[in-house]
């Protein structure tokens, strides 16, 4: 982060500018000099900005999709987003781990190799009370998964495995499966400890409990798919991808969706005392004439006209226009 300098060390530089301390021709000649970076071959990094952009757009997706779940299976308020994306060697994600954690190891078939998904324990346990009917509450000392809590976890993190792979659409096709929940870090060696893996961070909050989400991805079972986490490939797939299957699929649903369908007769204004004195067999005059055409409304939008008659002794109406600018109705 580019250091901001604060008023008096402005003041300062001006003073040594104005008195000839310090030559901006100097200034402009360093500017110009090549700058020497630091390395470090122990932690080469081998996601490039642009990878890690691609990766922080499928996982806001993912965020948004996984919220929406988990608000429905808990019945609860769920609020999720993407907090950073790093890279770091795998050495030093195990190590920011406390024990026990609650690790989750699945398969990202068809690539090679293991993922790790880690849910922080009030997260966890505010979930397991929530599913069995409590208020999601969390214990005040945190502690390992009994076999029932480990199994409640399990399923729910297959789920949140299955939206996984919708959010990966765009890449590639993954079956994410759990294999096996650890709760001791230093067991959950899935690559070598030098080994450099992205970390999603996903900032998590479960109506008053907060936590995170994070997910460990190794770059040695990414290798494959890398050259496609790039922004251009990713919105040049979106946009130009066309499956007919899909859509043929949403035509089917919009084609056997149900509609409300109104015919209104008329409209009259009356006094409170008049709808007080209906009786049965009063006549109510309406603003519309006999030959006039019926407004047909689709929803609260005037769709069609209409005039009014009889099909097999049942009331029916004969289209007989459209209304061509349309207009919903207060």
């Amino acid at each position: 982060m580019t250091d901001i300098l604060s008023q008096s060390e402005i003041d300062a530089l001006l003073a040594a500018l104005t008195s000839g301390e310090v030559n901006p021709n100097e200034l402009k000649e360093e500017e110009k000099t090549k700058k020497v970076r630091t390395y470090d071959f122990r932690r080469p990094n081998k996601f490039s900005k642009e990878q890690m952009n691609s990766m922080q757009v499928i996982y806001e997706n993912y965020a948004r999709t996984l919220a929406t779940f988990l608000s429905a299976q808990l019945r609860n308020i769920v609020q999720m987003s993407v907090l950073s994306v790093e890279q770091l060697t795998y050495d030093e994600f195990i190590r920011s781990l406390p024990d026990p954690s609650i690790i989750v190891i699945f398969n990202m078939a068809p690539l090679e190799g293991n993922g790790i998904f880690e849910i922080q324990a009030p997260l966890a346990f505010g979930m397991i009370d929530r599913l069995f009917g409590g208020s999601g509450g969390v214990p005040n000392k945190t502690r390992a998964l009994t076999e029932i809590e480990r199994a409640i976890i399990e399923r729910v993190s297959q789920r949140m495995l299955d939206l996984l792979s919708e959010a990966w659409e765009n890449i590639t096709k993954l079956n994410p499966k759990v294999e096996f929940i650890e709760s001791n870090p230093q067991f959950a060696q899935i690559v070598s400890p030098m080994e450099m893996v992205i970390l999603i961070s996903l900032e998590t909050k479960i109506g008053e409990i907060e936590g995170m989400i994070n997910f460990c991805l190794p770059y040695i079972v990414l290798e494959p798919v890398i050259d496609k986490l790039s922004l251009h490939f990713w919105f040049a797939r979106t946009s130009s991808e066309q499956n007919p299957a899909h859509r043929l699929s949403l035509q089917k649903r919009i084609e056997t969706a149900r509609i409300p369908l109104h015919v209104l007769l008329g409209t009259t204004t009356i006094t409170v005392r008049e709808l007080l004195d209906l009786q049965v067999g009063d006549v109510v005059p309406l603003d519309k004439k006999v030959e006039q055409d019926l407004d047909v409304l689709i929803g609260n939008s005037q769709k069609f006209y209409a005039k009014p008659g009889i099909l097999n002794k049942r009331l029916a109406i004969q289209i007989t226009g459209f209304q061509m600018k349309g207009g919903d109705l207060a």
